[in-house]
């Protein structure tokens, strides 16, 4: 038998979607289209910085033309690393083909970042998953023979799986399966960097690891009682003692109590520069988003910070501070936050709930929105959920709809109609960053409290301290010092207090 040829077009998820339609036959193969995370090159200028990760991170791809040489779905705790070839499936219960073909393209561009080729997939309308194997047991095997015919090695399912349904997918298609929070995970621990990072996504594996182990072989068998251990060892060695997959729960527990106490452990030093920054009165813009909607871009089109930009969902994991001024010159800073997805793992909001404790701190939110994406309203639904899950909802919210280089002046219209306060930029080209300053800036806490100020000549730290956090209105240098008239904020007011020429006016 020849092998069977894979196809060479160069856009993948274009391939998969290539189908002929077979809603007919009770499922729907993939219709044309584009991924809707993965559009377009990604490019990088004066900006961008150094971005030295790039390289680093364009070093760890899989190598395509390495084999696969599992051929039994038992031995999988023994594979190598390799280039997957995958197939995808899922279902959809409710709203339109297009709403779920937009979720299968959103999971091709997963796999295809988690350094996977996407082969085909196929979707199915039911009212309710099956219970045993997801698709039920006639899709089940066609799914089988569509693998087979393709030369897959690994079925991806668009949602999460109960342990018993991946199981007996399994057992029929002959293949790893594995569900949509499997393949964020994956990727997670691709990207993390730091420290905190990687204890983060660590927990968050386990987490989805503890009720889905699986033993094979000796891994079921029972180990000998006693001191002396082993079968046929005499009296003291014939006790029940603990399975192999009771042992390796307990080791779970164990460790994941250990990354609990490192991430706890980690928290002092984050809150020690979040309060140095608050009793500084440095005010916080926190940019969030759905994942590849340009945030890093952003952040480097601002203040040039060099964070990594990729085409590629959750390309920077690890929040990232940098300072900027306004126009009139206070400081505030910009941090850029882990992007968000659909269905996005609970596992996930949970370890990375310290991470996300600078959203939930920030006094303004930049909410990017990729204005190119064929679904921009589940976009901000999806960001406006997990805000509201870190308890950020009545913090100050600023639109932005970003790449709008890529989009008709139509687009714009339907747009605009969702947000009517939104800010149109582009961190490709620049467009729009000066209004979009210009809207921080106007957002942003401002000084209330005008203040006639006699400070000394020596306490130039007074002079800068004003143009850092306050409003300097007018300077007139007298004899004896400075005569400044200046707007300053509650937190450092009463540093000025024995300089006062006259007394205070509320603004």
């Amino acid at each position: 038998m020849t092998e069977p040829e894979v196809p060479q077009d160069d856009d993948v998820v274009a391939r998969v979607l290539a189908s002929a339609d077979s809603r007919a036959s009770g499922y729907a193969l993939f219709r044309s289209g584009s991924a809707q995370a993965l559009q377009g090159e990604t490019s990088t200028g004066e900006h961008d910085g150094e971005q030295q990760d790039r390289e680093d991170r364009n070093a760890l791809r899989r190598v395509p033309s390495l084999s696969t040489e599992l051929e039994d779905v038992t031995e999988v705790e023994y594979r190598q690393l390799r280039l997957e070839n995958v197939v995808l499936i899922g279902l959809y219960t409710q709203g339109t083909v297009a709403d779920a073909e937009n979720s299968m393209r959103e999971l091709a561009a997963l796999a295809e970042t988690a350094g996977a080729t996407v082969l085909d997939g196929l979707m199915q309308r039911r009212a309710k998953p099956d219970a045993s194997t997801y698709l039920g047991k006639g899709k089940a095997e066609e799914l089988a023979g569509i693998v087979q015919a393709m030369g897959a090695d690994t079925v991806i399912a668009d949602t999460e799986l109960a342990p018993s349904q991946r199981r007996a997918l399994e057992d029929v298609v002959k293949v790893k399966v594995i569900d949509r929070t499997a393949v964020i995970l994956d990727i997670f621990s691709q990207h993390a960097k730091s420290r905190e990072g990687k204890a983060q996504v660590e927990l968050a594996q386990l987490e989805y690891l503890l009720p889905r182990l699986r033993g094979w072989g000796d891994s079921m068998s029972r180990q000998a009682g006693g001191q002396v251990g082993g079968a046929g060892a005499g009296m003291g060695s014939r006790g029940p003692g603990e399975t192999k997959i009771e042992l390796d729960r307990r080791r779970i527990h164990t460790r994941m109590s250990k990354l609990r106490k490192q991430i706890l452990e980690m928290k002092p030093a984050r809150e020690a520069k979040r309060a140095n920054r608050k009793r500084n009165a440095v005010p916080s813009v926190a940019i969030v988003g759905y994942t590849n909607a340009g945030k890093s871009s952003l952040l480097n089109r601002i203040t040039s910070a060099g964070v990594l930009v990729d085409n590629s969902l959750f390309a920077t994991l690890d929040a990232t501070v940098r300072k900027s001024t306004t126009e009139d010159g206070r400081l505030y800073t910009l941090t850029d936050t882990v992007g968000f997805v659909r269905n996005l793992p609970h596992q996930l909001v949970e370890a990375f709930r310290s991470t996300l404790e600078e959203v939930a701190d920030a006094d303004v939110i930049v909410h990017v929105v990729d204005a190119s994406h064929p679904d921009p309203v589940s976009q901000l639904a999806t960001v406006r959920d997990v805000i509201g899950e870190v308890g950020a909802r009545d913090i100050p919210e600023l639109v932005v709809f970003n790449k709008s280089d890529l989009i008709t002046e139509d687009d714009r219209l339907v747009l605009r109609g969702l947000q009517p306060r939104a800010i149109f930029v582009s961190a490709h080209s620049g467009e729009g960053i000066e209004g979009l300053l210009a809207a921080i800036a106007e957002i942003l806490p401002s000084p209330q409290i005008e203040l006639d100020l006699l400070i000394p000549y020596e306490r130039g730290d007074l002079i800068a301290l004003l143009h850092d956090q306050g409003r300097v209105l007018s300077t007139v240098y007298a004899e004896t010092g400075s005569q400044v008239r200046a707007l300053v904020t509650p937190e450092i007011q009463p540093q000025f207090t024995e300089f006062l020429s006259v007394p205070a006016i509320a603004g």
